[in-house]
């Protein structure tokens, strides 16, 4: 199948490739068939292409590289819509946002992971409790912790 894409221009997609979100993602529930592709470096970051509209692309990333505490219960009904059983081999990704002002300021979206089974190609984006936020940074900020910041408040005489 020939794709095109804004960012990528044509390429050619192979059918057994095309991921099918059949609810489509939060926004965009019309677009429904997406390919992964690999980013042009040797980041970890991939791209989640709609082959139905070609300036829709999302960056992805297994949170696992950098949040290796997020675990999540995945619902039996998203797995019955995704065609696997519990226990099955799955992918987990979560969609990033980054900022074209400060692309150091990558965040990620923790409640709303997508589940790809690579064997049924089908995939189902969650929406899971409030407990995980949208909007997760990647690098956390360093700046001065809270005991430098009692110490910077008080003024420290010097000797005459």
């Amino acid at each position: 199948m020939k794709c095109t894409a804004t960012r990528f221009g044509s390429f050619e997609v192979r059918d057994e490739s095309i991921l099918t979100f059949s609810s489509g993602l939060l926004g965009f529930p019309e677009q429904q068939r997406y390919v992964i592709l690999d980013h042009d470096t040797e980041a970890p970051f991939k791209w989640l292409q709609s082959v139905e509209e070609p300036a829709l692309a999302f960056v992805i990333l297994d949170p696992a590289l950098f949040h290796p505490g997020y675990q999540i219960d995945i619902p039996a009904d998203a797995l019955g819509e995704i065609g696997v059983k519990e226990g099955e081999d799955l992918a987990l990704v979560v969609i990033l946002t980054i900022p074209s002002d400060d692309p150091g300021r990558i965040t990620a979206n923790l409640r709303g992971p997508l589940v790809v089974s690579h064997k049924t190609k089908l995939g189902k984006q969650l929406v899971l409790s409030q407990d995980y936020p949208t909007r997760h940074p990647l690098f956390p900020v360093s700046g001065p912790s809270s005991s430098e910041m009692a110490q910077a408040s008080h003024p420290v005489e010097c000797p005459v």
